[in-house]
């Protein structure tokens, strides 16, 4: 999981744009496709393998930010027997990428989609993520068809996978889906998403999971400038991804009972970051009693609250273990469970935009069938983990990188200026280094002072530093 998440609306400017092009440049990040990679991906547009089985009759529909087109999931809600069907039907990768070719070379170059403020370097060319393997609305394509029957409290009874054509109706965003469920206008099939992701929520309490809301930082194009603001998730958000959980709980559950597998993994948080964790809060002025879990107390944070917004940044450290496993030939490995969703987990619901997803949908589909898989999923299963892990660690540093240039553009006509900020991290050895928390604008940068930082307190703070060249914003106490 990210430690923030960041995006721009509007155009950036020029001195914005040339920041991040020098960021891809000295990340090596590609600036296109090979010829002959995009010549093999207009092939395989026009003729991908096509299932035996017809699934466009189902009405899917899409949920998803307003402007994207790599659509990886289309959904489709409905009661079934006394409980609930959910249809989940995720981009079938495998019908357009031949092994061993120049794309399926590529994607494992790539391994998955890097996101910069101002444009996305895609996993696989558009013709194919944003074209005809994305479950546009009114595109018929191929895809792997989840169906999950639930019982009336959410859980699951059953669940199967196979390949399917389908057809999307609809490309809907989580605001307008919202809304839709607020004013009780939205269809059945929509309206359900409220019912069905509350009732997996509960769940997720029962068995100790944990879902962060973390706000986003959003660059928003106001009177020719640009201002950047925090945006709470919104409920809908997290409904939508309740599904995706219910899809990759179901998919490592199948590849365990298979014997042969790939899941998304993550160790218990030893006792000492927890501990760390109870400090920050206690400096946070977050009460967070000793009988109330670190479940409960996430679930109670208001995320357009500063405190509690930089509280739960700092919980995405308890997740920055998490790692894929394979296993094969029944012998499991010793960790199953992703500790944040409390369960075993598999990623598998992104295939356009991360490589290990259409891995673990090819062994799935092998297992729900009773058969092999392909020869080459096995052949690559060794590998992949590590070549997960190094994509991890790009995507990390491009986010990183770009949230200090971002809010380097926005501040560099602004040093000297004092603002209104907040301690939200000091350093255990070095008590006068920290981070501080600006409420306006939402900025969260470093902070140097002569003597030990306040943690949790209201602190005024000078910018002293923003360059978008050295990407750093450095204040100090005013």
């Amino acid at each position: 999981m990210p430690r923030r998440h960041i995006r721009v609306k509007g155009a950036p400017e020029a001195p914005l744009r040339a920041a991040l092009a020098a960021l891809r440049a000295d990340l090596h990040v590609p600036e296109s496709f090979p010829p002959e990679v995009l010549q093999e991906a207009e092939g395989v547009a026009r003729f991908p393998a096509v299932p035996g089985h017809d699934a466009t009759d189902i009405p899917f529909f899409t949920v998803d930010p307003p402007t994207a087109d790599d659509l990886d999931q289309a959904m489709h809600l409905s009661r079934h027997d006394g409980g609930y069907r959910v249809r989940y039907a995720i981009a079938d990768v495998a019908a357009f990428v031949v092994p061993g070719g120049a794309l399926d070379s590529e994607a494992h170059h790539r391994v998955n989609t890097l996101y910069f403020p101002d444009e996305k370097v895609p996993l696989h060319p558009t013709v194919l993520s944003e074209g005809a393997a994305s479950l546009l609305p009114g595109q018929t394509c191929p895809a792997v068809l989840w169906t999950i029957d639930l019982d009336a409290d959410g859980r699951t009874r059953t669940a199967d996978v196979r390949r399917a054509l389908v057809r999307s109706r609809a490309k809907l965003d989580y605001a307008g889906v919202q809304k839709r469920i607020d004013e009780g206008t939205a269809e059945e099939p929509v309206a359900l998403l409220k019912e069905i992701g509350e009732a997996r929520e509960r769940l997720e309490v029962e068995r100790g999971g944990i879902s962060l809301n973390v706000p986003e930082q959003e660059i928003v194009e106001y009177d020719h400038t640009y201002e950047l603001t925090y945006r709470a998730p919104l409920p809908a958000d997290a409904w939508n991804a309740q599904i995706s959980l219910l899809t990759g709980m179901a998919a490592a559950d199948l590849m365990l009972a298979y014997g042969t597998g790939v899941l998304r993994t993550l160790p218990t948080a030893p006792d000492g970051a927890v501990a760390r964790l109870r400090r920050t809060a206690h400096a946070l002025h977050i009460e967070w009693p000793h009988h109330v879990s670190y479940a409960a107390l996430i679930r109670s944070l208001n995320p357009r609250r500063p405190r509690h917004a930089a509280f739960l940044q700092e919980c995405t450290t308890l997740l920055r273990g998490a790692g894929y496993t394979v296993f094969r030939d029944g012998v499991l490995p010793a960790v199953t469970t992703h500790a944040a969703v409390a369960a075993p987990y598999a990623h598998c619901t992104a295939p356009l935009r991360r490589l290990a997803d259409r891995y673990a949908s090819e062994l799935c589909l092998a297992a729900a069938a009773g058969e092999e898989p392909p020869d080459w999923v096995p052949m690559a299963l060794d590998t992949l983990p590590k070549q997960m892990a190094e994509g991890a660690r790009r995507a990390g540093t491009v986010e990183r990188e770009c949230v200090d240039i971002v809010e380097a553009a926005l501040l560099k006509d602004r040093v000297g200026e004092v603002f209104d900020g907040c301690v939200v991290e000091v350093e255990p050895r070095r008590p006068t280094v920290g981070k501080v928390l600006l409420q306006q604008p939402a900025v969260i940068g470093r902070i140097e002072a002569g003597e030990p930082l306040p943690l949790g307190e209201r602190l005024p703070v000078r910018l002293t530093e923003a360059d978008p060249g050295t990407t750093k914003v450095r204040f100090a106490p005013a």
